[in-house]
């Protein structure tokens, strides 16, 4: 029967550390330095370093949106786990505006009610994929928004054949 896969549950201290030492975040200084035991709250942080910034002395706007990619997916991952609900996720698309030059470190926070948990588990019991849009904003130390980005969030369950995203 489709979805009918156990979910994995990952504590969320498993979760920052996995992350702290995955290659492609490590090396640009984004650390999750918050994620909830529910992995409905989250906050990542891009550290200023040597290895974060461009020509002009600012921070990378890929680094900037490597900081946000995994996180929607990875949270709707484990919170609907928690609920019983197995399923597979990924960033499907995104937009990002650069507001303006970052010379500080970055704090991004990322946040799921309860109705975003509610409206995927539906639509992943009706259809078998979800998809949800979230936004996020990059603020630096002094809280300046300085990108603003719209991630969209692919969601399926387990043991479903491949659906097409729409």
């Amino acid at each position: 029967m489709a979805g009918t896969a156990q979910p994995q549950l990952w504590s969320a201290r498993k979760m920052r550390w996995v992350l702290r030492y995955y290659p492609p975040l490590f090396f640009q200084r984004i650390v999750l330095v918050h994620v909830a035991e529910d992995f409905r709250t989250a906050r990542v942080r891009v550290k200023r370093s040597l290895l974060t910034r461009n020509l002009n002395g600012t921070t990378f706007g890929g680094t900037i949106y490597a900081a946000a990619d995994p996180i929607f997916a990875l949270m709707y991952w484990q919170a609907l786990a928690r609920r019983g609900v197995a399923t597979q996720s990924w960033l499907m698309a995104s937009r990002v505006q650069y507001r303006k030059p970052v010379t500080t470190s970055l704090a991004l926070d990322f946040s799921l009610s309860a109705a975003d948990l509610d409206a995927a588990e539906a639509e992943l019991r009706r259809r078998g994929k979800a998809v949800r849009v979230h936004p996020v904003e990059a603020r630096n130390e002094q809280g300046a928004v300085c990108a603003e980005l719209e991630l969209v969030t692919f969601l399926r369950l387990l043991g479903t054949p491949d659906l097409p995203a729409f």
